[in-house]
């Protein structure tokens, strides 16, 4: 058993790493509790927008994400039956606009610098402790591991992510599958003949399907998402998503997405998961944070900057108010009501992007008359 204080953080991905190093800022003990036999991210690029690289930046790791990450210039949305524009949101001005810019890196870069940043802080990174049960008295709260390890702390955060266990004492829903599926993969640029311009981050929309590329680490890799509805799925098959349907839902697609669709890895695929507001995700001195608390489908790249909000604002309000349950409920008024807005408008985006027929071409115009300078469908996201 160790100190009462200590705030105890079940899961080592970027929410959970990102909540310990704003807490140890602000010079409270902190363990880290990761069911993993080492730290590490299953995926490839990831993108932070400005309301999640101010919060990094105030915890120092800005310059290190620029050093190994691309700041792009413009977001794209593209139609994939043609490889045409459909309209884009120019990024130079973010800084000035909202207080940090918008980059692109890599997952594993990301996970690194918080991992560093953690153990220089004076952090405790426990590794192969799956917590399986909690225990709040009021006083302190106690986790348990499969192994019979226990640690007591005076807050507990579950940043478990999608399938959390702990998000049960709060709500006996199950994870919502989209029908949709994703492939994800980065090549070497230099392998890729026809590609979207290196300075951007563009998302290919069409009928049911999708496909989003950018630079990572200078340029040097390529970063690739293809996500489609899958048939199977929709008729009740166990087996779903498979390489056979990718290559199927993206064979309309322009010439060189398709090409771009054979580089990616068939070995993993990711099928597309979310749950509905919940609402109440803080209790005496235990937590949700992350996708444990909220988690979203992909379409508006904020699950990862939702988490890292969801960070600063709980360390925040541990500092503001006397005594965690206090704490704790301030935390969960504040980030609920944003967070179900995200969750919400991630499920829309997602329709938006990937209807067909009459309904595509109306898109299609809508987007194409859009002025780029507009932000008023983003500033609410992005602004602080």
């Amino acid at each position: 058993m160790n100190d009462h204080s200590e705030l105890l953080v079940v899961g080592g991905g970027i929410g959970g790493l990102t909540t310990a190093l704003a807490a140890l800022h602000a010079g409270r003990s902190v363990r880290v509790l990761e069911q993993a036999a080492s730290y590490g991210e299953i995926g490839a690029g990831i993108q932070l927008a400005p309301n999640a690289t101010r919060i990094l930046d105030r915890l120092g790791l800005l310059p290190a994400m620029e050093a190994v990450g691309v700041l792009p210039r413009r977001l794209v949305l593209g139609d994939a039956l043609t490889a045409t524009e459909l309209t884009h949101l120019p990024l130079g001005d973010f800084r000035e606009r909202y207080g940090a810019p918008y980059v692109v890196l890599h997952r594993r870069d990301l996970l690194d610098l918080l991992l560093e940043a953690c153990r220089a802080a004076g952090g405790a990174l426990e590794t192969g402790a799956r917590v399986v049960d909690v225990e709040d008295d009021g006083r302190r709260v106690a986790a348990t591991a499969a192994d019979g390890r226990r640690w007591s702390g005076g807050v507990l955060v579950a940043a478990d992510g999608l399938h959390s266990t702990l998000r049960s004492r709060f709500s006996d829903d199950e994870p919502i599958a989209s029908g949709f599926v994703a492939y994800r993969g980065t090549v070497p640029t230099a392998h890729i003949e026809r590609r979207a311009d290196l300075g951007d981050v563009v998302a290919w929309i069409g009928p049911g399907l999708h496909l989003v590329q950018y630079p990572l680490r200078a340029g040097e890799l390529y970063n690739q998402v293809a996500v489609f509805r899958s048939p199977a799925f929709a008729a009740g098959s166990a087996e779903w998503g498979t390489p056979e349907e990718l290559d199927s839902a993206f064979s309309p697609v322009h010439g060189h997405l398709r090409e771009a669709t054979q580089l990616l890895g068939r070995e993993l695929r990711w099928p597309m998961h979310d749950r509905l507001p919940i609402g109440r995700f803080a209790e005496g001195r235990f937590a949700l944070l992350g996708d444990a608390a909220h988690p979203m489908l992909q379409y508006l790249a904020q699950g990862a900057c939702q988490a890292i909000e969801d960070a600063a604002c709980l360390v925040g309000a541990l500092g503001r108010h006397d005594g965690p349950a206090a704490a704790l409920a301030a935390y969960e008024a504040e980030r609920a009501p944003r967070t179900a807005r995200v969750q919400r408008n991630a499920r829309a985006w997602g329709e938006f992007w990937h209807v067909g027929g009459a309904d595509k071409t109306a898109r299609d115009a809508l987007l194409r008359a859009r002025d780029p300078a507009d932000h008023s469908r983003v500033s609410w996201l992005y602004g602080s």
